[in-house]
């Protein structure tokens, strides 16, 4: 599973996937050729040769006069057309994710889609991730509802506010993953050299949210709300220095951190992880009875870093000692600003 932006006219409207889209709105056949005719792209995902994912997304600047009320002219994003074949792989966060940061790259304010109320599941998934009814549309089609989430006001839930992040009364911290579990859990991390079907269809990787299983003592003073960089460690197989292959990938957000034994049971433990682990049922099992790694992180993916931040600048530029543990290392907001800085992540991304 890989999911890119291909031209409209690499996309075979034949195919069964889109069915329900042509049968939503009369037009969709006509509006489909005349973007494949002008050299429009699209975000798409495929299971073998179907598509299972797909996202058009359109920069406006002009007031939005064919919804009731009307909408005043802002920069923002159209999400022209947003449909994920759920299949239990969490793919709809994945298309979220990529919609925000397209977002994030273009500076605007707002984005806003129109949907039937119908379509329970996407409107919970655009819900969940702070999009709030704000007008209708009256088509031939049907009436649909105008969801619109702002990028300029923010309501102090970091889910809700995804991807943005507040700075106020925080930790932050750098927490260490090994290479065989970093790309997995942060497609959008992975590096240049990576094969590209190390991205798989699965939950852990597409979800917003991820659970990791560590024995760093220092986790436990982590809260709702911290900021965690995360650094992806040298890989053992690879002869080059730690001081260029070590790189901090991503930033994200804390939700909680618990350690095993808070679980009742261990079939309550993996109904909490194995969606957003990348270990597999019988590794959580596993790790349930040996309690090997007992401290339990679960985060929220804001962030890929567009710069990857290697361990040479870390101590050269941003002043990390270099006896610091790896694993987990406490960070001061200036050395997080600079690491953000270092990793050209959008600077409106964190509030004060």
């Amino acid at each position: 599973m890989n999911l890119a932006s291909l031209p409209f006219s690499a996309i075979n409207l034949a195919d069964p996937f889109f069915d329900s889209l042509k049968a939503d709105y009369k037009e969709f056949a006509d509006w489909f050729a005349k973007k494949s005719a002008d050299g429009s792209s699209v975000y798409v995902s495929h299971a073998e040769n179907s598509v299972n994912g797909f996202l058009y997304l359109k920069r406006e600047s002009e007031a939005v006069s064919d919804v009731e009320p009307q909408l005043q002219a802002l920069p923002r994003i159209k999400v022209g057309t947003f449909k994920v074949d759920a299949h239990g792989t969490r793919l709809g966060e994945r298309f979220m994710k990529k919609l925000f940061d397209h977002a994030m790259d273009l500076g605007v304010e707002e984005a806003y889609v129109t949907v039937f109320p119908r379509h329970g599941a996407l409107i919970e998934l655009l819900r969940r991730y702070g999009f709030k009814q704000a007008a209708v549309k009256r088509t031939h089609n049907g009436d649909e509802l105008v969801l619109v989430r702002s990028f300029q006001t923010f309501s102090s839930d970091i889910v809700l506010d995804y991807p943005f992040f507040s700075t106020a009364g925080r930790n932050f911290a750098m927490l260490g993953i090994y290479p065989n579990w970093h790309t997995r859990l942060f497609p959008d991390s992975k590096l240049h050299n990576e094969p590209p079907n190390i991205v798989r269809d699965v939950s852990h990787t597409n979800s917003i949210h991820k659970v990791y299983l560590c024995a760093m003592e220092g986790v436990l003073g982590l809260k709702h709300g911290d900021v965690l960089l995360i650094y992806r460690t040298k890989d053992k197989n690879s002869s080059a220095p730690a001081h260029y292959t070590a790189v901090v990938t991503s930033v994200c957000v804390v939700e909680e951190v618990r350690q095993l034994r808070s679980f009742a049971s261990v079939d309550e433990f993996i109904r909490y992880a194995d969606p957003y682990s990348v270990f597999t049922k019988a590794e959580l099992e596993d790790l349930w009875k040996t309690k090997r790694y007992p401290n339990v992180i679960r985060f929220t993916y804001n962030a890929a870093f567009k710069h990857r931040v290697t361990r040479a600048e870390l101590l050269e530029q941003v002043g990390i000692p270099a006896d610091a543990y790896s694993g987990f290392q406490s960070l001061t907001l200036p050395q997080l600003r600079h690491i953000l800085a270092l990793g050209k992540v959008h600077e409106n991304l964190a509030i004060d």
